[in-house]
């Protein structure tokens, strides 16, 4: 999510309404341990910027339970921008059935997924307001709202989530 100019202040709004709106389980710092084998941390920009990813656990549409993050970039020069990616490592997709890739071919791309991502995104909208979304894997760096000026391209290999009159209308990948 690109979430707008650098301010700790909008960038906790949205990390509290993501967290809220995937319904995530927990929040804890050390990536390379269970959720259950640790203590819990607060769900804080300043946990965040100590940790470097914060994890919990959501469940997916298709019922399973699973591990998931999120990581802020914050990028540096006049014009900042704070940037939120949530996420699902693949080795927890891995476990779920859910399919991103065809014929040994990753593809990186799962309707029930983006679909499932852009509910989230749309509901932590109504709370705490971001300038896009984008849906589908590693898509830091792919564009920004200055650019598409709040126009959703027609040919898609992402999902975008753009805000136009007050709502976020989204636009799944396409080709």
């Amino acid at each position: 999510m690109e979430v707008g100019p650098r301010s700790d202040a909008r960038l906790q709004r949205v990390l509290t309404a993501v967290w809220s709106a995937a319904d995530v389980q927990g929040c804890f710092g050390d990536r390379s341990r269970e959720p259950q084998d640790q203590e819990s941390v607060e769900c804080t920009v300043e946990s965040l910027m100590r940790f470097g990813h914060l994890q919990g656990q959501v469940r997916l549409p298709t019922g399973q339970l699973v591990v998931c993050g999120c990581v802020a970039i914050l990028e540096d020069g006049a014009d900042t921008i704070d940037w939120l990616d949530f996420y699902i490592p693949l080795g927890a997709l891995d476990r779920t059935g859910i399919v991103y890739h065809e014929s040994g071919q990753q593809f990186f791309r799962s309707q029930v997924l983006d679909d499932w991502l852009a509910a989230v995104g749309t509901e932590a909208f109504r709370t705490a307001d971001f300038h896009a979304g984008y849906i589908g894997w590693e898509t830091s760096g792919c564009t920004d709202a200055a650019t598409l000026n709040g126009r959703m391209p027609e040919s898609r290999g992402i999902g975008y989530l753009l805000p136009q009159d007050g709502a976020l209308r989204y636009g799944a990948a396409n080709d």
